[in-house]
């Protein structure tokens, strides 16, 4: 007697589940929010308290609404990486970072060394700076004009001892989104390798682009050409809007379209004299759920 269409979705759903949990496990996949993958947040110190970026009809700011900077450079995309993929996974607004500062760096990608220049001074500066943000979205056409702001956090307790990254601390680190935050992250979740996300983290470029990519790659259907302007305007954070500056940012960008190809080979796409143009290709993780 053959199984019913019930049986059959059944065995379906448990298979996915099952796939999805090894590959959490095995540290393959990750999410990263849809909107984030605007890339608005500097690719090094700036002194502003406003950082815009814009693709198209839709802009994207992140705001310092506490005085202490903006975050910047890899750390805070690594943070948000894996930030978005602990709210999925827990559907928990209260994050643990779990008991020691080395572990949860390794997670990250991060080998913990101390000093003022060393990772575990520049982590905790980066964590701080990007719980003390604001992000907002703005779209607006001819129709229609939308807007959200998010505060990133509704409070953080950091306690770790950056002289004792090994030891467990009293108390517990973690950090609690804001309740708009944690809708938006758990809501339009976009699946990313967290593999891949550890092998670009010395580059902030490669990590906007690779995240854009694999949002695209899930819905393109069509050969699509993107204008060097539009991409600098989206990804080209400190580069002036000139000829030169535009120069400059198509040879920054080539270098790291050169570091995605390593990390996800999937993807097709063509650098061209006066564009970038997107063949449809597979996303880099399916959408395990």
């Amino acid at each position: 007697m053959g199984r019913s269409q019930k049986d059959i979705d059944k065995l379906v759903r448990e298979a996915l589940a099952l796939e999805a949990d090894t590959a959490r496990a095995a540290g393959v996949t990750g999410y990263m929010a849809r909107v984030l993958t605007q890339a608005a947040i500097p690719h090094s110190r700036v002194s502003e308290s406003l950082f815009r970026r814009t693709n198209g009809a839709v802009t994207v700011t992140i705001a310092d609404v506490s005085g202490i900077g903006l975050p910047f450079g890899s750390y805070p995309r690594l943070l948000l990486a894996w930030i978005t993929t602990e709210a999925v996974k827990t559907g928990d607004s209260l994050l643990e970072f779990g008991p020691t500062l080395s572990g949860f760096m390794s997670e990250l990608g991060l080998l913990p060394t101390g000093g003022r220049w060393g990772t575990i001074h520049r982590l905790r500066e980066q964590m701080v700076r990007l719980f003390s943000s604001a992000i907002s979205c703005h779209y607006t056409d001819q129709d229609v004009d939308v807007g959200a702001q998010l505060l990133v956090a509704k409070d953080y307790n950091l306690w770790w001892d950056p002289k004792k990254p090994n030891q467990a601390a009293l108390w517990g680190s973690t950090v609690r989104l804001s309740t708009d935050f944690f809708n938006e992250l758990i809501e339009h979740p976009n699946p990313v390798s967290m593999r891949a996300l550890r092998e670009l983290k010395q580059s902030p470029m490669s990590l906007d682009i690779y995240c854009y990519l694999s949002y695209r790659y899930s819905y393109l259907e069509r050969k699509t050409a993107i204008p060097w302007e539009a991409l600098q305007s989206q990804f080209g954070a400190g580069y002036p809007t000139s000829v030169d500056g535009l120069r400059d940012f198509k040879k920054r960008f080539r270098q790291a379209a050169e570091r995605i190809r390593k990390v996800y080979p999937a993807a097709r796409f063509e650098l061209e004299r006066g564009c970038v143009t997107l063949l449809p290709s597979p996303a880099p993780v399916r959408n395990l759920g």
